[in-house]
């Protein structure tokens, strides 16, 4: 295990090195020294998308209802439609992002964002350990803040973090060459590889 971990860890080292060859502006640094810009801000936590359907006014998105463990379920706007058939849309797990701002979509209100593996040419869900429920709270070890009630988005958190979020060769996702877990247990894509995540 552990030995695995420094695998993963070294992967993402070599492609932080790649990235920073061929140049690229700084992130600015956090405004605050006591909220540090790491993954711990992000609420992230296991759902499980209960109907999805076309959204009324845009081809490309889809309107969900999502179950993550609170007393009603979120309604969020995915712009999946070219990715992801909407069969497979319905009674899934997923993870969730749940302290954006919610944002408006085409007239309706999108209260989280689903987390996906990601290129310009493939998108598939993240996948949370098959015994996980809708709630399970994601952590990455060595990052233990609390996270923001609701990010700012005039303070781009999410667009700072993001760039370290990759799927590693095993296809399990890492911040920072570490893997996100679920009660121990590691997220997943199924098929995708070295790649993005947003």
């Amino acid at each position: 295990e552990e030995k695995k971990e420094e695998k993963d860890k070294q992967w993402y080292q070599r492609r932080v090195r790649e990235k920073k060859k061929g140049g690229g502006a700084k992130q600015q640094p956090a405004a605050t020294p006591a909220a540090p810009v790491d993954v711990s801000r992000l609420d992230m936590r296991v759902g499980f998308i209960r109907t999805a359907k076309l959204h009324p006014d845009a081809d490309g998105l889809y309107l969900e209802e999502i179950d993550c463990g609170e007393e009603k379920p979120r309604q969020v706007i995915s712009g999946l439609v070219k990715h992801i058939p909407i069969e497979e849309m319905q009674e899934r797990p997923c993870v969730l992002l749940c302290n954006l701002k919610p944002a408006k979509m085409r007239g309706i209100m999108s209260h989280a964002m689903v987390m996906c593996a990601s290129t310009p040419e493939k998108v598939e869900i993240l996948a949370p350990p098959a015994d996980s429920k809708p709630g399970d709270l994601v952590t990455v070890e060595g990052f233990p803040g609390t996270p923001d009630q609701q990010l700012n988005p005039k303070k781009k958190v999410f667009e700072a973090i993001q760039p370290d979020f990759l799927v590693s060769p095993e296809g399990n996702a890492l911040y920072k060459g570490v893997e996100w877990r679920v009660n121990g247990k590691a997220i997943t894509a199924a098929t995708m590889r070295g790649c993005g995540i947003k």
